[in-house]
């Protein structure tokens, strides 16, 4: 396949995935920033297991609360599946409104994952960045100048390998690739009601440094930042057990350590938007271009009728 059909292919399937790509870009943008956000909120003095329990049951006395999210920073605690709002932990009653930033969070995840409530359309959209890297390196390496055309291709080849290994995780993720060392713990036993698993979980872990306590995939799990690094535990009737490192999680949501990974997603985030806004702006360029006029070989009507 020659350099020109490259390009060719490679601007179409930028146009056709554009708005695609640009929701899941800035929104994974957005996300690049919640590790920072949610290690900067752990610590600080000890939060009562009892407490938080008796809180559980104050506002949960149904039970049908799906787990709960710990702001050690600000003191709170929210009930996932429930209506409730943020339960302030040292009065015991309910927060006024305050930062927007879970609900931003919240809501660039749901989009970034189900773009349109569509799955398919993140995983072919994915796929479709993944083509674009693969073309553009197989046009060849670029001529780096102060030009739009040069910026693009700078951008791509000295970011590659971030701007790579961004779409490749998500994929793995998508289809189920985990690559883990060892087996996930047998979750043996009867299930854990929340109560309980928050008393576990505190026998072995601080509570200001939990950042979630719930059912994730069938089984309740416990998220706990351990030297910047969010570790993953199951909880059941047997114990809290650790799972296997999700490596492909850990590096496209940057949770292997925030105070490196989510910089460095940032970077990556800013260099896909720079790829993809450049490369339409040069195709926009092309398109509105006037037409050169052709004057060679061909006489001057004017001159013409002046001999």
């Amino acid at each position: 396949m020659n350099k020109p059909m490259l390009l060719t292919l490679h601007r179409w399937i930028t146009l056709v995935f554009a708005l695609p790509l640009l929701a899941i870009i800035a929104t994974g943008m957005i996300l690049s920033f919640e590790p920072l956000v949610q290690v900067s909120s752990i610590g600080g003095p000890a939060i009562d297991s009892g407490r938080v329990v008796e809180l559980v049951k104050r506002y949960d006395p149904d039970g049908k609360a799906r787990g709960l999210s710990i702001n050690a920073g600000s003191r709170r605690m929210t009930l996932q599946g429930t209506d409730a709002p943020a339960i302030d932990l040292a009065t015991g009653e309910l927060a006024a409104a305050g930062s927007s930033l879970p609900d931003l969070f919240l809501w660039a995840r749901v989009t970034h994952e189900r773009l349109l409530g569509q799955a398919w359309l993140v995983t072919s959209s994915t796929i479709a960045m993944v083509s674009l890297m693969v073309l553009g390196i197989l046009v060849g390496l670029p001529r780096l100048r102060n030009t739009l055309s040069g910026w693009h291709k700078g951008t791509a080849w000295f970011a590659l390998p971030l701007i790579l290994l961004s779409p490749l995780t998500g994929l793995c993720m998508a289809f189920g690739l985990t690559f883990q060392s060892g087996a996930a713990p047998a979750g043996g036993g009867r299930p854990v009601a929340l109560p309980d698993a928050i008393r576990m979980v505190a026998d072995s872990h601080e509570l200001s440094h939990v950042i979630s306590i719930g059912v994730r995939g069938g089984r309740i799990m416990a998220r706990v930042f351990e030297d910047g690094e969010l570790r993953a535990y199951s909880v059941s009737s047997s114990g809290v057990a650790a799972l296997p490192r999700n490596w492909p999680r850990l590096i496209h949501e940057g949770n292997w350590s925030a105070l490196i990974a989510s910089p460095l997603n940032i970077v990556t985030s800013i260099a896909l938007l720079t790829l993809l806004s450049t490369g339409l702006l040069i195709w926009a360029r092309r398109k509105l271009r006037k037409p050169r006029r052709r004057t060679g070989g061909q006489a001057n009507p004017a001159v013409v009728g002046a001999a």
